[in-house]
This record gives structure tokens, C-alpha cells and sequence, in this order.
């Protein structure tokens, strides 16, 4: 056996692999475990040039690999004042009273629909603190903004209009612009106009992002965009510079009024790749969220919204989805609501065994009894964001359980009834509407926060299997990843815990020994020899 580049000893190693559970060491070579097994096999894989690393009794598990995460497309959004701290109005005033400008503009992300306290969300209760001065808020779930009167007047927007795709100008009854701009179209009038970083920028921001991302375990992410389509260029410089921390597996959008040569434009960007990158699979919405109204639901939430589809002739999607499958690409659809879930697994059903296991949903934020079995029978992936319960309340006091009432609020991020109905769940933060931090994407998902609070939990071992073995069967990556197994991806993440075993408490903070993607090292705990 040739000998080992990196070898790991010294650990607790949990394989997730059926045929060895266990091990006490692992060893790696070119980017690829070449070994797994006990403290006495080492010796035989080493050789003069074998960098031998002692894990001081610490757990490795397969890399984390965060399912649903946003890394180059939120470095251009999560930028300006963080308003994720603002509980109501008046924190928000104060905060943007002292807001920095960039080039004469007010921007801000992160905002709670529940700072309004049950208001329409409207530029007139912030316009005041501004001192004329154009703003942009992005509320924290990236499908709307709240733009103050200056900012309305520089993107040209007097009324409402019509889009494409289901967006929305928010107007009041006398037909004035309130500056809530709802969906990605809409958002976009104004967000084009907000000052920019710069290339530069964009390079240090994304990397010290991964660095911070691998220090808390992850190895790589499922990233559910491609930016404004020059993200691979920036992938591949930065590649050409240096190494990326995570490995990345991109999906460009697919929105309403894709014709055949959109659709084989997508199909062809699959072929693009670097060393630590990939484009794999295409991303669809469905619908939007509960908060603004856009979810697609079987009946009207508590405003009468939430009855229309992202698309508004839902079999237009249909279509995109089968030419898309027809190619052997894989998706993921953006859906929330329980009709809009019926309608994408309604969809997959129509294409039949050739397609199991190649599509996923997104989110699943409430979803009936009925639908549950139906992702094992259809083999449609479960992709799911606990954190974003956070936003929620087990009162049912917030504005997302308000909306939905108490049946479909009480249906809420049913992670564990997926997962014993035989569903692949893959678990992911959706960075940046919520924190990257995997240990906190663990925690929650064995503890659950606000409206889904009151369900079932997922235990220690379902949980880890969510950020790796599930989250490899999510990328069809199954045969080279999320277990630790000879020949499988070095892509390895080590614990000064157990995650699996652990109280919630404590893998909270959990330190992380180290972090290891594609063979290389990219975090180590000082306390790591």
C-alpha cells in the first residue's frame, strides 16, 4: 500500500458506514481516504513524508456538509447595518438613525417581520430617521425589502406593475407605493441600485466566510444559487490564486417564462467545474414565504394571500422540470407551503421511476399527514432548515404561525415525521438567513425552536446524518461521500465531543479539532498536535 499524505490517529471515528461503524484512525492520500482502522495499522501507513496527526481523543465523523446554504450570493446581500438583533419598531429606528452610509445610501439586512409588531410594513414608520437618504432593507428571508421614498424615486417606481414571475410593489389604498417590495422581481428594482463591493471585495469577504464556515465543522456546502453568473469566474480565481476552504456544489435558478433555450443553457452549465467546485443541479421556487404572503398554500392564510403559485401557470414548471430530468439534471424546488409541496411532488410522481432520488424540496415548512410517506415512495429528497424556526414563536404569537393559524402552524418543520416516514433528509442553515454555524444546524434540529417546538425531535444520530450521509444521497453523491470508507472524499470533520451522544448544551459550543476538505486541512484547533 503506498503511503499515507495525512494520517489521523487518536480519535473516535464514527464511519456512518454499515460494514465498519467504528474505527480508532484513518489515513489519506490525494484527496481520498486510502485506509480506515485501528491505532496498530498505522504504521503501515506511514512514510517519510506522512504528516501524522493526533486527535487527543476527539470524535470524526464524515465532513458536514451544509445542505442549503447561499455563501457568494449572501457576501452581496448581508451587507450593511445587521438589523438580525431588531425585536420592534422603535429598536429599528434607533439603529437606522445611526446607520453608516455607503455612498449616500442606508442598507440593512436581516430583518424580523416580527419588528413590525403586526403592522403592514411601510417606509412611513422609518422615513423620519433617515434624513432623506435613500434606503434598502432586506428582510431576513431574501424574498422582501423594505425601500424608503428616495429609493422608490431612483428606481422609478411610482405604482404597482406587473411581473413575470409573482411579485409585487406593495401599494396602499390610494395606490402610493408603501416601499415593501415582495419577491426577487420586484426586489430587484431597487437592489440593482445599492452600491456594490468590489471584485477585491468579493474575494476576501467569500474566503474569510469559508474559513469561518470550516471552523465550525463544515467541509462543504449545496449552494442554491449562481449568483449574477459570474460566480464561476470568481470561483475559478480564487481557485487560481489558492484553495477554497469548502467544496461547493452550485444551482443556478430556473424562474418563470424559461423557453427551450434557457432550459438548455442551464442544462449546459452543468458542465462547469474547478478543482473544488461544481455546477450540480438547478434551483426552482415554487412559492415564496408565509410572512409575505407568498407561500403557496391549500387555503388563504389569515390576509387572504397565499392562494398563487411562484409560477403563475404552475404546469409551465411542470415542463421545466421534466426537460431538466430528461437530461439527467438534478433539482431542487423552493417550497413552503402545503400546496406548493403537493404540486412539486405531484410533479415528480408524473415522471415515474426514472426520476427517484434525483429531485429535492426545499424548506417544507408546513406540510399534511398525507403528503409525508409520499417523498419515501416517490424518492423525493427532504432538504430542511431547522434554524429557521427561530423566527417563530411556541406560542404561536409570531407573524409566520399567525398567518398560517394553529392547524398549519402546528405542522411545523416536521423534520422527524419525514424522516420516520423513510425520507431522505438533508439538513442545511440557508446562510444567511440563518448563521452557518453547523454545531447550531445539530442543536436544532435535536431540539427544535419556536412553532416547532412542540414536535418531534431527531436524534443524535439522525441529526449528523443530515449534514453528511443523507446530504451526500441529496447530491447523488452517495458512492464518494458521507461515510469514512476507503476510497470515499478526505472530506473529514473532528469534534472535542461526540455530536451524537452529546447534550445539546454542550455541542452548541463544542470546539472543533479539526476540519479536513478534499484531503487538505483547512481548520485546526491549536489545541490539535
Amino acid at each position: 500500500m503506498p503511503a499515507a499524505d495525512t494520517v489521523l490517529t487518536g480519535a473516535r471515528v464514527r464511519t456512518l458506514d454499515p460494514g465498519r461503524p467504528g474505527a480508532r484512525a484513518v489515513a489519506v492520500r490525494d484527496g481520498r481516504i486510502l485506509a480506515v482502522g485501528d491505532e496498530a495499522d498505522v504504521r503501515d501507513w506511514r512514510g517519510p513524508r506522512t504528516e501524522l496527526i493526533d486527535l487527543g481523543g476527539a470524535t470524526l465523523t464524515p465532513g458536514l456538509t451544509d445542505a442549503h446554504s447561499h455563501p457568494v450570493w449572501g457576501i452581496e446581500t448581508a451587507t450593511g447595518t445587521d438589523l438580525s438583533a431588531v425585536r420592534d419598531l422603535d429598536q429599528l429606528r434607533a439603529a437606522l438613525r445611526t446607520a453608516e452610509r455607503a455612498k449616500g445610501w442606508v442598507v440593512g439586512h436581516g430583518l424580523d417581520h416580527n419588528a413590525f409588531g403586526g403592522q403592514p410594513v411601510d417606509r412611513a414608520l422609518i422615513e423620519d430617521v433617515l434624513d432623506g437618504a435613500p434606503a434598502f432593507l432586506r428582510l431576513y428571508d431574501g424574498h422582501s425589502a423594505l425601500a424608503s421614498g428616495p429609493a422608490l424615486t431612483a428606481a422609478g417606481i411610482t405604482g404597482p406593475r406587473t411581473f413575470a414571475q409573482r411579485s409585487a410593489i406593495v401599494c396602499d389604498t390610494a395606490g402610493r407605493p408603501t416601499g415593501h417590495l415582495v419577491e426577487h422581481a420586484a426586489m430587484a428594482l431597487v437592489g440593482t441600485l445599492v452600491p456594490h463591493p468590489s471584485p477585491a471585495q468579493r474575494r476576501s469577504r467569500l474566503l474569510a466566510l469559508l474559513d469561518a464556515m470550516a471552523a465550525t465543522g463544515l467541509t462543504g456546502a449545496h449552494v442554491m444559487d449562481l449568483g449574477d453568473g459570474d460566480v464561476p469566474a470568481l470561483l475559478s480565481t480564487v481557485e487560481y490564486e489558492g484553495h477554497l476552504p469548502l467544496r461547493l456544489r452550485l444551482a443556478p435558478w430556473c424562474m418563470p417564462g424559461a423557453d427551450d433555450e434557457e432550459l438548455a443553457a442551464l442544462i449546459e452549465l452543468q458542465r462547469l467545474a474547478g478543482r473544488h467546485w461544481q455546477v450540480g443541479g438547478v434551483k426552482f421556487f415554487m412559492d415564496g414565504t408565509v410572512e409575505g404572503g407568498t407561500a403557496w398554500l391549500e387555503h388563504a392564510d389569515c390576509h387572504g394571500q397565499g392562494t398563487d403559485a411562484f409560477w403563475p401557470d404552475p404546469r409551465a414548471y411542470a415542463r421545466a422540470l421534466r426537460v431538466l430530468d430528461g437530461a439527467g439534471v438534478r433539482t431542487a424546488t423552493h417550497a413552503i407551503g402545503d400546496a406548493a409541496v403537493r404540486h412539486v411532488l405531484d410533479t415528480v410522481a408524473a415522471l415515474g421511476d426514472r426520476a427517484r432520488m434525483r429531485h429535492r424540496i426545499e424548506h417544507i415548512e408546513t406540510v399534511p399527514d398525507d403528503q409525508l410517506k409520499r417523498f419515501a415512495e416517490l424518492g423525493v429528497i427532504a432538504s430542511m432548515q431547522p434554524l429557521h424556526a427561530a423566527y417563530t414563536r411556541a406560542d404561536h404569537g409570531d407573524e409566520w404561525s399567525r398567518r398560517l393559524g394553529e392547524d398549519r402552524a402546528g405542522r411545523a418543520w416536521r423534520c422527524r415525521d419525514l424522516r420516520d416516514a423513510g425520507a431522505v433528509l438533508a439538513l442545511g442553515s440557508d446562510w444567511p438567513v440563518a448563521h452557518y454555524d453547523a454545531r447550531q444546524v445539530l442543536v436544532t434540529a435535536r431540539s427544535p425552536l419556536g412553532a416547532a417546538s412542540a414536535g418531534s425531535t431527531l436524534t443524535g444520530l439522525m441529526a449528523l446524518e443530515g449534514m453528511t450521509s443523507h446530504a451526500a444521497l441529496a447530491a447523488g453523491e452517495e458512492q464518494v461521500a458521507g461515510r469514512i470508507a476507503a476510497g470515499r472524499r478526505a472530506d473529514l470533520t473532528a469534534f472535542a465531543l461526540d455530536p451524537v451522544t452529546a447534550g445539546v448544551d454542550e455541542l452548541a459550543g463544542a470546539p472543533v479539532r479539526l476540519t479536513m476538505s478534499g484531503g487538505r486541512v483547512t481548520h485546526r484547533d491549536p489545541a490539535t498536535s
